[in-house]
C-alpha cells in the first residue's frame, strides 16, 4: 500500500507539469504556424490547448510513466508532433525557425511562470502548500529539459528545423534527409552508446554531456531572474 501511495503521489506532482509542457510546446508550433501562413494545424484542430489533441500514448503517457517508476531524477515526454506545411508559409525559410523556435520558447516561458508563482505559494492553507510547491518546482524542470532537448540540432527536433532554416538552400536539403533517421540516431544516443560504453567499460553518455550543462545553466538562469 505504501508503494502505491508513494506512485500515486509522485505521479500527482508530475502528471499536469509534463501534460502542459508538452501540450503548450505543440500548440505553440501550431498557433505561429498559423500566423505565419500555414492553417493546417488550425483546420486539423491542433492550435488548441485541450491536452487530448496533443497526447501521444508512448510519449505522454509510457515514457514519463516509466520514468516515474524507475525513479529518474526527472520526468519528461512529449506530444503528436502538429503538422506543418512549410511551403505554406509567407516565408518557407524564415519561418521555419520562428515556428521551430516556437516550442522551447513556450518552455521557456513556462518555466519562468512557474518559478514566479512559486513566491505565492507561501500563501495558500498548509495542505495545498507542499503539493503545489512541488507541481510547480517540477513544472520548471520538465520545461528547461524539454526545452534544451529540443533545441539539439538534430531533425526532426526543434533545434534540427532551424538548422535547416538557416543553412544555403542546398545544404539544408541535405541536412534536412537526415529527418528520415532521426528517431534512429536518438536511440542510439539515448541507449545504444551509453549501454555499449559501459558494457566495454569505458562509461560515455553523450547526450548528459551536452544536455546537463546546458540544462543546469539555463535552470540556474532562471531561478535567478525570479528571485531564487
Amino acid at each position: 500500500m505504501d508503494f502505491l501511495f508513494d506512485i500515486g503521489r509522485t505521479l500527482s506532482v508530475w502528471a499536469l507539469p509534463v501534460l502542459l509542457a508538452v501540450t503548450l510546446h505543440e500548440a505553440a508550433h501550431g498557433f505561429v504556424a498559423d500566423r505565419l501562413g500555414d492553417d493546417t494545424a488550425r483546420r486539423m484542430g491542433r492550435v488548441t490547448l485541450n491536452p487530448l489533441a496533443h497526447v501521444d500514448p508512448l510519449g505522454s503517457v509510457l515514457l514519463p510513466g516509466f520514468l516515474l517508476l524507475v525513479g529518474a531524477p526527472f520526468v519528461f515526454g512529449w506530444a503528436k508532433p502538429v503538422p506543418v506545411a512549410f511551403h505554406r508559409l509567407r516565408s518557407p525559410r524564415r519561418d521555419m525557425v520562428l515556428v521551430a523556435l516556437a516550442g522551447p520558447a513556450s518552455n521557456i516561458a513556462q518555466a519562468v511562470a512557474a518559478a514566479l508563482l512559486m513566491h505565492l505559494t507561501v500563501r495558500l492553507p498548509s495542505p495545498w502548500l507542499e503539493w503545489t510547491g512541488e507541481n510547480l518546482a517540477n513544472a520548471v524542470i520538465v520545461n528547461v529539459v524539454l526545452a534544451v532537448f529540443n533545441m539539439l540540432p538534430i531533425p526532426p527536433l526543434d533545434g534540427g528545423r532551424v538548422v535547416t532554416g538557416l543553412l544555403p538552400p542546398r545544404a539544408a536539403w541535405r541536412f534536412a534527409r537526415l529527418e528520415r533517421y532521426g528517431l534512429l540516431i536518438l536511440l542510439l544516443l539515448i541507449l545504444v552508446v551509453p549501454v555499449a560504453a559501459r558494457e566495454l567499460g569505458h562509461p560515455f553518455n553523450p547526450l548528459a554531456r551536452v544536455l546537463l550543462p546546458a540544462i543546469s545553466s539555463v535552470y540556474g538562469l532562471i531561478l535567478a531572474l525570479t528571485g531564487w
